[in-house]
């Protein structure tokens, strides 16, 4: 019988006892100094600012008067705190706000206002890179462009994320990330081969173009080191998918190879599925004939690994249906522990279908302490992922929760050179909260 606990418990040990020699160095973060203001909402680029926040940059995050869009994207969201808490007559904060916004501050500023673009004026002319995500041309409009920031700040990196990009006949349509799985192919290879197409679980574009934009603007910081100039980055959400598309493009590009849905199997490999056993999914992926040859033996059907028709993977893949058929029959006569068991340790890529309390319950996951705990001064203790990278066996501190709306317009507005009286009459005229 596999004994999950065991494993976990297990796995737990030999991972602490790894990195107990490396934890205490860890590394400095490497972006302390460097200052950003983030005028975006929702997921992509604001994904792209907390993972430099991580590193150590001073993130403000510029909010409309009303806040960021996923602010109001509830439930689920954070229990408020009882008591005397800051603004206790607005919403809890929203599980969506609080998963990208880690190690931020936010200031809300209506910067349609003559005052409040003053404000980001100044804020520009002291930082080292902004970040924004407004459809092309509409900060042109309120003198915030790259061009007019340019004049501010010759130095300053100044990121575009977009879901088409600044030039071409889609630059000036609205990019979702659900629209750009449709239109880059990813909708149409996803979903049951006899079924309709079908949308990733997570907004997996959004996800990859945040990580090529993050990528884009340490690129720009190296970059103003050597030349001291510094740039525009256009990042987009088509451009990143299509990227992303990886092998199912080039088989097009190079054999005009036009790909089409395969629910949890690979257009190239076989074995390579979800397999229904008694009591839960297994997934498999068998990779070369070898472990073809090994996980035939755990199936108790050696004959297999030895027929012409399943010997290599090309024939195996000409066999798919009938291979298929014949693992299905053999892995739903047992349990998924008694899978995991035969398959632990025999060098074959495997593993259960979790869901999400499991995943967090997965004992990789519970020995790399991947989620961490912050207190948020209106929810109090709350739980988020960490960041996913460790450097000599630690990771960048968690050192802010996500703020609430206006958390640090004061603070910020000082720093930058406004008076108390001056902050309190910007407040009252409504140009800042």
């Amino acid at each position: 019988m596999f004994n999950f606990r065991l494993l976990r418990s297990q796995c737990i040990m030999n991972i602490r006892r790894f990195s107990v020699s490396l934890q205490q160095e860890g590394m400095p973060p490497p972006l302390e100094g460097v200052k950003i203001v983030d005028l975006s909402r929702v997921l992509a680029a604001p994904l792209c600012s907390m993972l430099l926040a991580d590193l150590g940059a001073d993130v403000i995050k510029v909010e409309s008067l009303t806040g960021d869009d996923t602010r109001s994207w509830q439930p689920p969201s954070a229990t408020l705190l009882e008591g005397d808490i800051p603004l206790p007559d607005h919403p809890p904060e929203s599980a969506y706000f609080l998963c990208v916004n880690r190690n931020k501050r936010s200031i809300s500023v209506n910067f349609k206002t003559s005052e409040g673009l003053e404000i980001v004026r100044k804020l520009i002319s002291q930082s080292d890179v902004l970040i924004e995500n407004y459809i092309p041309g509409k900060l042109d409009k309120l003198g915030l462009g790259y061009e007019a920031c340019k004049e501010i700040n010759p130095h300053l990196i100044y990121t575009s994320i977009s879901g088409y990009g600044q030039t071409g006949p889609y630059a000036t349509a609205a990019g979702y990330d659900v629209v750009i799985e449709a239109e880059a192919g990813l909708m149409h290879i996803t979903g049951d081969p006899h079924g309709p197409p079908a949308k990733v679980g997570v907004a997996a574009t959004d996800v990859a173009t945040g990580l090529y934009a993050h990528g884009a603007v340490l690129a720009a910081l190296l970059s103003r080191q050597k030349t001291g100039k510094g740039a525009w980055i256009d990042c987009n959400l088509i451009e990143s998918q299509i990227a992303g598309l990886a092998n199912i493009a080039s088989n097009y590009l190079i054999a005009s190879a036009s790909a089409s849905r395969h629910g949890t199997a690979h257009p190239s490999i076989v074995p390579y599925q979800v397999f229904p056993c008694q009591d839960g999914d297994l997934m498999v992926g068998v990779g070369n004939d070898k472990q073809f040859e090994i996980f035939c033996d755990v199936l108790g059907q050696k004959n297999m690994a030895s027929s012409k028709k399943f010997s290599t993977n090309k024939a195996r893949v000409e066999n798919r249906e009938e291979l298929v058929g014949l693992i299905e029959a053999s892995i739903q006569r047992k349990p998924i522990a008694y899978w995991l068991s035969r398959l632990s340790g025999k060098g074959i890529p495997f593993g259960p279908i979790n869901d999400i309390e499991r995943t967090f319950e997965h004992p990789q996951v519970v020995a790399r302490d991947l989620v961490v705990e912050v207190d948020h001064p209106r929810a109090g203790r709350i739980k988020l992922v960490g960041p996913a990278v460790t450097y000599n066996g630690s990771r960048m501190k968690v050192r802010l929760p996500p703020p609430y709306i206006g958390q640090h317009t004061r603070e910020v507005l000082g720093q930058i050179g406004y008076t108390d009286e001056e902050i309190d009459e910007l407040m009252t005229l409504r140009v800042v909260r």
